[in-house]
C-alpha cells in the first residue's frame, strides 16, 4: 500500500515538473512588427504576481510607432527569481520589437 502511494506521488510530481511551461502573453498593435529593433523592461509585481508595483508601458516603449508587436512573458531568470523570493517578488518581461 505504501509502495503504491509512493509510486502515485512520485508520478504526480514528475508529471507536475513535466507539464510546466512559460506564461507567454503576444499582442500585435496595427500590422505589427515592421523591423527588428526591440526593447525590454521587467514590470514588478508582489505576491505571485497579485499585487502590481511598478508595469513598463508599452506605447513608451514603442516610441510613437504605429506597428509594433508587445510580448510579456516569464524567462528562466525572472523564474529564478521568483522562486528565491518564494514568491514574494514576481517579474516578469516586456519586450517591445517595432
Amino acid at each position: 500500500m505504501i509502495k503504491n502511494s509512493t509510486k502515485m506521488m512520485v508520478a504526480l510530481c514528475a508529471s507536475a515538473m513535466l507539464l510546466t511551461s512559460c506564461y507567454s502573453y503576444t499582442s500585435v498593435v496595427g500590422t505589427g512588427a515592421q523591423g527588428n529593433s526591440e526593447t525590454k523592461e521587467w514590470n514588478h509585481y508582489l505576491i505571485y504576481g497579485l499585487a502590481p508595483v511598478g508595469s513598463s508601458d508599452s506605447r513608451a516603449m514603442a516610441g510613437g510607432a504605429e506597428n509594433y508587436t508587445v510580448t510579456t512573458s516569464h524567462s528562466f531568470i525572472t523564474g529564478l527569481v521568483t522562486g528565491l523570493t518564494l514568491g514574494i517578488y514576481a517579474p516578469t518581461i516586456t519586450k517591445v520589437i517595432k
